[in-house]
């Protein structure tokens, strides 16, 4: 299981990719289509082109990590498609592991009172 820490740095390459990689071929798209160090103890999330997927792939200091998970019922939010990746935060990475909805996530306004009862 991960533990997300303080300095944990998950990255989600937002175009799907074919699920059918193995390790090798994960860590070599982070190097090269995220530009990225497959190798520095990021959190790198791949989504399929089925939304009730996701594969995580980090380095773990003894050895590479890859995790698969896939939702009994509905499906994973998910970034818009386009080239690169997008970083989460801590909060948001767990929400969507769990399989909620992470884009609302610090966006709940406080409705401040105009007068004074």
């Amino acid at each position: 299981m991960i533990v997300p820490s303080r300095d944990l740095k998950v990255m989600v390459a937002t175009r799907p990719i074919d699920f059918r990689r193995g390790m090798n071929g994960l860590v070599a798209l982070v190097a090269s289509a995220l530009a990225a160090d497959p190798y520095c103890g990021d959190v790198f999330v791949f989504r399929p082109k089925r939304g009730d997927r996701l594969r995580l792939v980090f380095w773990d200091g003894t050895g590479m990590v890859l995790t698969t998970k896939w939702l009994e019922a509905g499906r994973f939010v998910w970034p818009p498609i386009r080239d690169g990746s997008m970083r989460l935060t801590r909060e948001e990475f767990s929400l969507l592991v769990a399989g909620l909805d992470w884009t609302r996530v610090g966006r709940t306004t406080v409705k401040r009172p105009t007068r004074a009862a």
